[in-house]
């Protein structure tokens, strides 16, 4: 079974992902992964910090000669900015010691003050350093070695940002053939017209010193029938995903196909209709309301998961109301390094998430201690 476990701080001295349950004799390169973290970078309306962290990815297990060996992956992305600043050697430094300035303001919508509860803390950076985003650079690093896997029969996910702020994109979805198109937009948007509305609330939100959310559609083409199970509440796929997908730091909204929506609809006008395709020999559906999931199963058509980001919880200007922990005072939040928005970049951690969750269930299903016998499996599943 695939899973994988990240760790490391935000301004520590590294990340660390480990996978484990990927079949021998997969292909994988330093550049696979790095070019995964680099789309992990863009966007507009991101901070400085993108300009000078440079994710350096060295394999350290589980690869030889460019496949892995059926053990665990072992991946470290190297903290360029710790090895560059001594600010960071001391306030991160893993021998016994204490830090000269406690954050102790907290930021309402952040993790700061309820993880301090949690663990007893009396210093916000014992908290904000795991809660950060920058965690997710591990998880890109995981969901690219699964989005190889997943290539190997036939299936490609890609994202695209369908609204930042008020701006929202028109129907047209990218295909995978489109990737690159969606990557060089600036806010990752496929409708370059509703592009230029997103880096205008942008501008917008980046002169009131404020920040901006959005939400983001992750794609899957070439599913194949199956992945899921109706048969526990913990196997179905569209939970996976859900669950999966809410995971990542300020995604308070997730829906499969159009789930919100159909929900304000009768049954007549809410389901894919099922037709025979004679050409293909094969069922299809014209729609996507369900997202290429029924009963918690893949059904083999498109799927469609849409992920909601609220604004982030560091701001430039005004800072948020909030109190001082040790005095108990009235404040305003501290400031640490922020972007005006992080969506687009949302985008490319949502098809991490999405192609871990389709991966283990993949393996799941077709199983194989090799590449070749996991596609064989997949391939006279499909035959069947």
């Amino acid at each position: 079974m695939l899973r994988f476990l990240t760790a490391g701080e935000s301004h520590g001295q590294a990340l660390v992902v480990i996978v484990e349950g990927l079949p021998a004799g997969l292909h994988v390169t330093v550049d696979d992964i790095q070019g995964e973290l680099a789309r992990r970078r863009l966007g507009y309306g991101r901070g400085p910090r993108q300009r000078f962290e440079q994710d350096e990815v060295t394999l350290v297990g589980g690869v030889r000669h460019g496949r892995t060996l059926g053990s665990p992956v072992a991946i470290e992305i190297k903290n360029t900015e710790w090895f560059r600043s001594d600010k960071w050697h001391e306030e991160m430094n893993p021998a016994p010691g204490a830090t000269k300035a406690p954050l102790t303001r907290v930021r309402p919508g952040h993790a700061d003050l309820a993880g301090m509860q949690k663990y007893g803390f009396d210093d916000a950076r014992d908290v904000l350093e795991r809660a950060s985003a920058r965690e997710t650079a591990a998880r890109v690093a995981a969901g690219a070695v699964a989005k190889l896997l997943l290539r190997t029969i036939g299936v490609d996910i890609l994202s695209h940002v369908i609204q930042m702020g008020s701006a929202r994109s028109g129907s047209a979805r990218p295909t995978f053939a489109d990737l690159a198109t969606v990557d060089e937009s600036p806010v990752r948007c496929f409708d370059p017209e509703s592009a230029t509305r997103m880096i205008g609330e942008v501008e917008a939100a980046a002169k009131d010193g404020d920040s901006l959310g959005g939400i983001v559609e992750v794609l899957g083409y070439g599913l194949p029938v199956g992945l899921g199970s109706h048969v526990h509440w913990d196997r179905k796929l569209d939970a996976l995903l859900a669950q999966a997908v809410m995971s990542i730091q300020a995604v308070k909204g997730v829906e499969i196909g159009d789930g919100f929506d159909v929900a304000g609809r009768r049954g007549s006008a809410a389901h894919d209709a099922v037709r025979w395709d004679e050409s293909a020999g094969d069922y299809a559906r014209d729609t996507t309301l369900a997202g290429g999931t029924e009963g918690g199963i893949s059904n083999g058509g498109l799927l469609v998961v849409r992920a909601a980001m609220k604004p982030l919880a560091t701001l430039n200007k005004p800072s948020l109301p909030t109190v001082d922990v040790v005095t108990k005072d009235s404040a305003v939040s501290f400031k640490e390094r922020t972007d005006v928005t992080a969506v687009p970049a949302m985008g490319v951690v949502a098809e991490t998430m999405v192609a871990l969750v389709l991966a283990a269930e993949a393996q799941r299903k077709f199983g194989g201690d090799s590449i070749g016998e996991f596609t064989r499996n997949a391939t006279n599943a499909a035959a069947r």
